[in-house]
């Protein structure tokens, strides 16, 4: 593999309860990366996610309203203040639409415009969650155009919605859809785009490799992500590795706190 080390997972659960009682056995899976961040996705689960968290170097995280607990969430500007001022919270999200559940639009989309608002106000990147709702979120998109940009989680389109998204200044997440045979537009798409364009993520401990299912997924596994990438794209893993850090820290801007 890449002697580049840098290696990012920039979505993963690792808040997850899945990971406490093999805590130590996770974090060895993932020694080769130089970063996790990990999305938050309800503001029930903040404060939480951070206690855990903390103590870990090199992980940081975002706060976020995911689609999937919108219906529940009361949001007021003031909730995200206090965790912006953390260094580690670098990102607004995991937040964003989804078509194929029964919370209706109209909902989702108030809390998302609300959330895509405080991202432009905060001069944050958002990490958005997409699902069978691309043109609706794209149509935010192009209302309030964050300027600080953003990425699109665990993104398995056509090459054309990925440059729609990569022109309104948002990378594409790509995790480990596309080491699965199967997914011949997703990594048809991958081996198209810019590198400049492309995000490594698992999702972890969701979303796991060809070869994996019924395992939990690990943040380590990103460089199985970036093996198969490279395989798709015919170049080394190392220019995998270092272009996707670039891509990484020009969006999040993270360093060592």
């Amino acid at each position: 593999m890449a002697s580049f080390s840098k290696w990012v997972d920039t979505h993963c659960h690792f808040d997850d309860s899945i990971f406490d009682p093999q805590a130590s056995t996770w974090l060895e899976l993932s020694q080769n990366l130089y970063a996790m961040i990990v999305p938050g996705v309800s503001p029930d689960s903040w404060d939480l996610m951070i206690s855990k968290l903390a103590p870990l170097v090199n992980v940081y995280w975002a706060v976020g309203v995911h689609p999937w607990w919108a219906e529940k969430a009361s949001i007021l500007p003031d909730d995200f203040g206090r965790f912006f001022e953390h260094p580690r919270c670098i990102a607004l999200g995991e937040c964003g639409l989804d078509g194929a559940i029964a919370l209706p639009m109209d909902q989702q989309l108030s809390i998302f415009e609300q959330q895509v608002r405080w991202a432009c106000d905060l001069k944050r990147p958002l990490i958005i969650h997409a699902h069978k709702a691309h043109s609706q979120v794209l149509k935010v998109l192009a209302q309030h155009r964050p300027q600080a940009g953003g990425v699109i989680h665990a993104f398995a389109g056509s090459f054309e919605l990925a440059m729609q998204y990569w022109r309104k200044g948002f990378y594409l997440g790509i995790g480990g859809v596309i080491t699965y045979e199967r997914a011949k537009k997703t990594r048809a798409t991958v081996a198209r785009l810019p590198l400049e364009a492309i995000l490594l993520e698992t999702d972890a401990p969701y979303m796991p490799l060809c070869g994996y299912q019924g395992q939990a997924n690990s943040p380590g596994r990103v460089i199985e992500v970036a093996r198969q990438l490279a395989e798709l794209r015919e170049v080394s893993p190392e220019q995998i590795a270092q272009q996707t850090f670039i891509n990484a820290q020009t969006l999040f801007g993270f360093q060592y706190v």
